[in-house]
């Protein structure tokens, strides 16, 4: 990502000298152990009084006077809402959902703290991607924006704005009697070890359970950033093993089972596993509502059990040699849909599963239903789509094919700058030999030109059928010149191919005629970079056939006026 240099002016961010004294710890502890954004604000902000964890894009948008203002209907407006309406909940522009609590500490009822602004949903993170990439926010894009993205879900917001209410209530509590205190009463020395020794023992323990939110949200935040992404594959049964390592590393566990639904069968199918001791493909149909698992699927709730005896439930059998009883089963859905269940079993560290981890598999199981859908629709599409996009003659794709992958490649060019080029490619003299030797000897010469233009292509270079005895060859980041090798590598294997009837032709055998375009900045559309392969291709049929020519920028410029004509 590009480094920007600093902005010359840049909006102050806080006022930390106007906090309240004392509380910009209490703001702080708050904040790292929820992994969320909190802010103390008198009035429409930036700047706030003090801030805590703040989330890299909110302070990137703020800090600039260009794009601050995209934030005050939002974060800036919260403070006045707040103290008018009492606690809100909103999302901003950028997709971030955050609250406003209003509080009172000391005599100051003024004041508002602003948390949260945190994603709650992937799409968001992914469409605010896009606008630092090719939108209005590419002004701010640098490696700092993405220092620190903070997630979670609305219940993690109420709570971190109780949390925030019963903070301040206890901040003031203790404020008061440090005012109402007398050294003519203080306690006893013997009291006053026993009272120390109560607090010490109550911070150790507060400190305990925050270092233990803490670590959840670190490992929460590291598995849920790009998790989509990383369990996403077009191959289904790649998908299949990617969602169940990456929910063994965020889940701790030893052993973990995927069990998709399939609706044709109306039964649940284990699609993958770790640590069972048989093969998946031995592992039995499981129908819904019968067993934990089906189950699961039909009520749509997930099971979370410490201890399977305890919960009166048969305990596993001796044989399958589970460490523990505890376990969590749970139910993928997509739009009320059944997808399938996870189960998730023996915890690394030996402890048994909570409510922590079902709050994780709440927060990442809609990406992981959605990684499924994926799944299935590429197993399911597969075979229609090949039907619908491939030429039945040639097994080349078709046209239809073609001119979507153009229109992708066109668009990574122009965003990444990469170069492109496209061959138009036609059979010489077909019409002759079709009706010389027949259709099938005209069938059997398209099927030997398609076997020929494939031999001559890399992995990312697409074949197509155009039409007719045209074929058409899509080069991803190919120069020009490259591109002529590779069309004069096709020229030749076609030339030196024998084709049945081949010396009736008029050169004595077989041959095809190339015109070749690239992306430049006037051909910078599919119907452009067609059409001006189509030309060349004209060209080298009126120049002797047999042969490959350029399609130059004096042409594009003068085919541009011709349609503005």
């Amino acid at each position: 990502m590009v480094k920007r240099p600093e902005r010359e002016t840049q909006l102050v961010q806080e006022h930390p000298a106007d906090a309240p004294p004392g509380w910009t710890a209490v703001q702080e502890s708050l904040a790292g152990s929820s992994g969320l954004s909190l802010l103390l604000v008198e009035g429409r902000q930036p700047p706030a009084i003090a801030v805590a964890n703040n989330n890299s894009i909110c302070h990137a948008l703020q800090s600039s006077p260009e794009h601050v203002r995209l934030c005050d209907p939002y974060c800036g407006e919260a403070h006045r809402r707040a103290a008018s309406e009492g606690r809100i909940q909103y999302k901003c522009h950028a997709g971030l959902n955050c609250f406003a609590e209003p509080i009172q500490i000391g005599k100051n009822a003024n004041l508002v703290v602003i948390g949260g602004r945190a994603f709650a949903k992937s799409a968001d993170y992914d469409s605010l991607i896009e606008r630092f990439l090719t939108g209005d926010l590419q002004p701010l894009l640098s490696d700092e924006v993405f220092r620190n993205i903070v997630f979670a879900n609305p219940q993690q917001l109420d709570e971190l704005a109780d949390r925030v209410t019963r903070a301040a209530t206890k901040f003031r509590e203790v404020e008061g009697q440090e005012r109402q205190s007398s050294p003519k009463k203080s306690l006893p020395p013997a009291a006053k070890t026993v009272a120390a020794s109560e607090q010490a023992g109550d911070l150790e323990r507060e400190i305990e359970r925050l270092r233990a939110e803490l670590e959840y949200r670190i490992r929460f935040n590291e598995s849920l950033q790009n998790f989509l992404e990383r369990i996403s594959s077009n191959d289904p049964e790649k998908t299949y093993r990617s969602i169940l390592t990456n929910l063994k590393e965020l889940l701790q566990a030893e052993r973990a089972s995927l069990f998709v639904f399939d609706a044709a069968s109306d039964q649940l199918v284990l699609k993958a596993a770790h640590g069972l001791p048989v093969d998946v493909s031995e592992v039995g149909h499981v129908r819904p509502g019968s067993g934990i698992i089906g189950e699961v699927l039909e009520t749509g709730q997930p099971l979370l059990v410490t201890d399977m005896k305890a919960a009166g439930r048969k305990a596993a059998a001796p044989a399958r040699h589970y460490k523990s009883q505890s376990f969590i089963s749970y139910p993928l859905t997509l739009g009320g849909r059944k997808i399938g269940v996870i189960n998730v079993t023996d915890k690394t560290t030996g402890k048994q599963y909570s409510q922590v981890d079902l709050s994780l598999l709440d927060l990442v199981c809609p990406q992981v239903s959605l990684a499924l859908e994926r799944a299935d629709w590429q197993q399911r599409a597969t075979e229609f789509q090949l039907m619908s996009i491939t030429d039945p003659l040639t097994s080349l794709p078709n046209r239809r094919y073609l001119e979507e992958r153009l229109n992708e490649e066109l668009n990574r060019s122009k965003r990444y700058d990469y170069a492109m080029s496209f061959l138009m490619i036609d059979i010489d003299d077909f019409k002759s030999y079709n009706d010389l030797n027949g259709h099938q000897a005209g069938d059997l010469a398209l099927q030997l030109t398609a076997h020929c233009l494939k031999a001559g292509l890399r992995s990312a270079d697409v074949a197509s059928r155009y039409g007719g005895e045209e074929f058409s060859i899509l080069l991803p980041q190919t120069s020009v010149s490259e591109a002529g090798v590779i069309a004069e590598r096709m020229r030749e294997r076609v030339a030196n191919t024998t084709y049945p009837h081949g010396s009736s032709q008029p050169l004595g055998h077989v041959t095809i005629s190339i015109g070749v375009s690239t992306f430049t900045g006037a051909v910078n559309t599919a119907e452009r970079v067609i059409a001006a392969a189509d030309r060349a291709l004209y060209s080298a049929k009126s120049r002797g056939k047999n042969r490959i020519e350029f399609y130059q920028e004096e042409q594009a410029r003068k085919a541009k006026k011709d349609e503005l004509r």
